[in-house]
């Protein structure tokens, strides 16, 4: 997304007095806008023969942009209809991205010139107005539903993202419904065949054999419970989404599984059986909170027998100095209640509770192409998707991706498994191989 600087500038040949539309965006952008701009009062501004442009149609696009922090306003502006855009499908607004993430830094000007800027625009274009409905409460304004990560509002945070719609997420993510980073064999790997092989990588750590009980917490629509019970494991998957626990019965069912594999809905702190020989945890930390990691792992640990494996799959920071936590678009519209931190604290909580860290790896780059993917399953079925879930949010969507696909390019974010094991009383993790097992 954009980058926002707080940093003076001189601006000497910029007129006095009102400005249009343009010209305010063209000081806000020190003269260095990448793409076409066009406004409903009639001014242009940036290269012409831009490849990528941005169209604003309306004054509550003006509201938006100027009472939104951060991305957050472009996002309302966009989602709501007052921000068109051009030069890229709204399924996937990759390319027109990366030119305003490369090339844009909005820069605040003179303390004069902010006074015109705010004379051309109008007072009354600066009082906050209500959001798209496709927008969450604030954060403070959630605790009606619970605290933060409570089982209550956890189960809200959940069924805002994912209860969607079953259908357009088999649009989206493919045959495999699978919503989390694939690991490509290489760049031109189909997306099933790289999610295949995540799957493959992931039942390799675990060291899983016919018979052996896995359990896998936030399973989604349960692929990772059908791979392993293909295999002989029986087979627990647990999520908070109604409408993925009953897909994914559906599908164990029609595939014969019923006596290896079963998904549960509910929350993955009401699991009560113990001694699985592995627990894997695909996407769900991100969910969690940081403030409740010593928990979640101490809780995962106690359903681990003594010499079981554990693997941790989530997105990460690139650092641990950053406050955990997500804010702007990604909260009120993707994942509300979000948190990420760096691989740092993930392995000091992991290792604080007595679980061993025994190897890990940095999948980012597959995540990026991950995204490509599922944004271009996207635009193949953008009517459908529209019908299905409404324009609103399938420009929320495709939003989404593409702007994740610049963070993993770029390292602001980060994919990481974490393969852990719980020795026994003695400091034992029996018959482990000296050396890595799995097959890269």
């Amino acid at each position: 997304m954009t980058t926002f600087k707080d940093q003076a500038i001189q601006t000497t040949d910029a007129p006095a007095g009102k400005f249009t539309l343009a010209q305010v965006l063209e000081i806000l952008a020190g003269g260095r806008l990448p793409v076409s701009f066009t406004a409903y009062d009639g001014s242009t501004a940036g290269p012409p023969d831009a490849p990528f442009g941005l169209d604003l149609l309306a004054p509550r696009g003006t509201t938006y942009l100027a009472t939104g922090r951060g991305d957050l306003g472009l996002a309302r502006a966009y989602i709501a209809g007052d921000l068109d855009i051009h030069g890229v499908h709204p399924g996937d607004p990759y390319e027109l991205l990366k030119a305003l993430a490369n090339s844009l830094e909005f820069t605040r000007p003179r303390a004069r010139m902010m006074v015109d800027i705010i004379r051309s625009i109008g007072v009354r274009q600066l009082r906050p107005i209500s959001p798209p409905p496709e927008e969450a409460q604030a954060r403070w304004r959630r605790v009606a539903s619970g605290l933060r990560h409570s089982k209550t509002r956890d189960a809200e945070a959940i069924h805002h993202h994912y209860d969607v719609s079953n259908r357009f997420y088999e649009w989206v993510l493919g045959p495999s419904m699978t919503y989390t980073c694939a690991c490509y064999p290489d760049s031109d790997a189909p997306l099933d065949q790289a999610q295949e092989n995540k799957y493959r990588l992931v039942f390799e750590k675990l060291r899983l054999n016919p018979g052996d009980r896995l359990l896998d917490v936030g399973c989604g629509w349960g692929s990772m419970v059908r791979y392993a019970a293909r295999r002989g494991i029986r087979s627990t998957g647990v999520t908070l989404s109604r409408e993925q626990a009953e897909w994914a019965q559906r599908a164990i069912a029609d595939e014969g599984l019923s006596d290896l594999a079963e998904v549960r809905f509910g929350d993955y702190r009401d699991i009560t059986e113990t001694g699985f020989d592995a627990v894997s945890s695909i996407g769900l930390l991100e969910h969690i909170g940081v403030r409740n990691y010593s928990s979640y792992f101490r809780f995962l640990q106690d359903r681990l027998r003594p010499g079981g494996l554990l693997l941790n799959h989530c997105i990460t920071r690139p650092e641990n100095r950053t406050e955990p936590a997500t804010r702007g678009f990604i909260d009120r519209y993707v994942f509300p209640d979000g948190e990420l931190t760096g691989l740092g604290r993930i392995i000091s909580e992991a290792q604080d509770v007595g679980l061993e860290v025994l190897h890990e790896e940095n999948l980012r780059q597959h995540y990026a192409l991950t995204l490509r993917d599922w944004c271009a399953n996207l635009v193949e079925h953008w009517d459908e998707a529209v019908e299905e879930v409404g324009l609103p949010t399938a420009k929320v969507w495709g939003l989404y991706m593409a702007g994740s696909r610049l963070g993993f390019e770029s390292n602001g974010i980060q994919l990481h498994q974490v393969l852990m094991t719980r020795p026994d009383e003695r400091g034992g993790v029996g018959e482990l191989p000296l050396r890595s097992w799995w097959t890269p």
